[in-house]
């Protein structure tokens, strides 16, 4: 620490550039602090420190000894306590993830002990460095928040361990899914609907979730016992009901409960596979050497759509290659809202058929291959369904929302079927057929980066920097944070690394995600672990991405 104080005793009145003298590794006697970064401007992004305290002068290393899940939720833990003791000092800021807990590199459980990763705004007046309240904040206040943090004394022990036991909860609920063959669970007194558009804090006066009895079902959890609520199962479910009755807020908490949310969030008993993934249309995307003839075919012109390609998809394109591309990197379920999605993708109806001949509409609705996903691909669907009954026919359970609460309406829908028979045609001209993933050309992405300048980073959750091609995902509603994109980014570079084409990218990327992957995150980056679904999502909107069928 005398080192560091010297260093910037010395600073006083020099260029803001000189700040970056005090890079380095400085002892502290009970933690060690590194400056990895240093800003080189007082309007360039926030220098980097770490703060590593070691395990015996914590008398936290029997998080050591608890389960993963229950260690991810502790780090994100004494990060939350980081940043609500810095709160104050608004010049230093830690990385958190409001309502959802992810697996982050804010917090880290090293060997030697707990290592904090923060951003420091220095103090300047203008441009010239003010040195004495550099050594104030440094020394004095930012020690204070550093072993306030990570001592088992400073720290409320009971709301850690119930974070942490909420979190293995989740996990455990999220792991009997397959088992009591559930695409997703909803816990009786779940809160759903948020604050505001705003806020995705739960709306104080709402109504407690209730799951109707015939689609009840209990689940168990090692901290809160038995569980009992709504079980969606797996095959095809619509969400009906009027408009303003809560269909869509349904599966929007289903949606974002692929993650885990904090004690309080309304949501913290709401789990869903975490293969799900929601899909829209999205005009204007790209798509890359795509089979898409299950559900595009006999194109005008001639164009080919079992090796489809295109800068500019329409709605009913890009829908229907969000669904294929998902398949392809492994996706088990589907969650779509007809409000986002393209109309001539979802249904086709009787008048409309009569009016134009099959022969002149190349799309094969959904509506005809849906119930083919789940019998020929054992892929599952939720739709949010108000304007179309065409699904009737195909759906095995239906669920109508009536002020924000579910009711089973699957055997009203089937007499709906029966005394009012569709007299629309079944367009499926071939079977559903399963297409071996694409391969994906490694050596792009290195020519990408270099262009760029090998930058990676992410401002906020919309948009991805790789090298010098900006990606838009900001169709992708299931990416929690940016921190997410930023790990997705150092993902491709790893994938990078391998030479020529990668015949299965997604295993390769899992593989990556499914080690130690924090090691390979540079110290400086903000970073939460994604899913590989997400990984692949981004990496097929990348404009510049090479792949190819095989």
């Amino acid at each position: 620490m005398d080192q560091l104080i010297a260093k910037l005793k010395k600073l006083e009145k020099q260029n803001y550039r000189a700040y970056q003298k005090i890079k380095g590794q400085y002892d502290f006697k009970d933690f060690t602090l590194f400056v990895d970064q240093a800003q080189a401007d007082p309007y360039a992004p926030s220098s980097r420190f770490r703060a590593l305290r070691p395990w015996p002068l914590t008398d936290l290393s029997w998080l050591l000894e608890q389960s993963q899940a229950y260690q991810i939720a502790a780090r994100d833990y004494i990060a939350r306590c980081f940043a609500e003791l810095s709160f104050q000092e608004n010049t230093v800021n830690i990385v958190t993830c409001g309502q959802t807990i992810l697996d982050s590199t804010s917090v880290l459980f090293t060997n030697e002990g707990i290592e904090l990763r923060f951003k420091v705004d220095l103090p300047a007046d203008g441009r010239s460095i003010l040195a004495k309240k550099a050594i104030n904040l440094i020394t004095f206040h930012l020690p204070k928040f550093i072993r306030r943090a990570t001592i088992e004394r400073e720290l409320d022990i009971h709301a850690l361990k119930r974070h942490c036991e909420t979190y293995e909860d989740q996990e455990a609920l999220r792991g009997q899914l397959k088992h009591h063959n559930l695409v997703a669970f909803v816990a009786n007194g779940s809160v759903l609907p948020r604050a505001s558009g705003a806020s995705d804090k739960p709306m104080s006066d709402a109504i407690d979730f209730v799951s109707p009895e015939s689609l009840e079902v209990t689940l168990e959890t090692p901290n809160q016992g038995k569980l009992k609520g709504l079980g969606i199962k797996k095959g095809v479910t619509l969400i009906v009901g009027g408009g303003f009755h809560g269909k869509s807020t349904l599966l929007h908490a289903i949606e974002r409960s692929i993650y885990n949310h904090i004690p309080g969030d309304g949501r913290e008993n709401i789990v869903c596979d975490a293969k799900a993934m929601k899909i829209r249309a999205e005009d204007g995307r790209c798509v890359h050497h795509l089979n898409l003839s299950n559900y595009i075919n006999h194109l005008p012109n001639g164009h080919d759509t079992q090796n489809f390609v295109t800068q500019d998809a329409s709605g009913s394109t890009s829908q229907a290659a969000w669904l294929q591309e998902s398949l392809e990197s492994g996706a088990s379920s589907l969650l779509i809202d007809e409000d986002t999605s393209a109309t001539n993708f979802m249904i086709r109806d009787e008048r409309m058929q009569l009016l134009v001949d099959k022969s002149d509409e190349p799309i094969t609705p959904l509506v005809d291959r849906v119930k083919q996903l789940n019998e020929s691909l054992d892929v599952s669907t939720v739709l949010v369904m108000g304007g179309s009954g065409d699904y009737l026919d195909v759906a095995d359970t239906v669920i109508q929302m009536h002020n924000y609460q579910p009711v089973d309406v699957t055997d009203k829908a089937k007499q709906v079927v029966e005394t009012h028979p569709n007299q629309r045609s079944y367009e499926c001209e071939t079977e559903l057929r399963e297409f071996a993933p694409r391969s994906f050309d490694c050596s792009c992405l290195q020519a990408i980066l270099a262009d760029g300048k090998f930058r990676i980073t992410a401002k906020d959750k919309s948009s991805l920097r790789f090298g010098k091609e900006s990606v838009d995902v900001s169709a992708l509603s299931q990416i929690e944070s940016f921190t997410e994109l930023n790990a997705i980014g150092w993902s491709w570079f790893q994938l990078a690394q391998s030479p020529g084409w990668s015949k299965h990218p997604a295993n390769e990327l899992n593989a990556f995600l499914n080690e130690d992957w924090q090691k390979a995150i540079p110290n400086h980056v903000d970073a939460s672990k994604p899913r590989v679904l997400d990984v692949m999502a981004a990496l097929n909107r990348m404009r510049k991405a090479r792949f190819k069928n095989t």
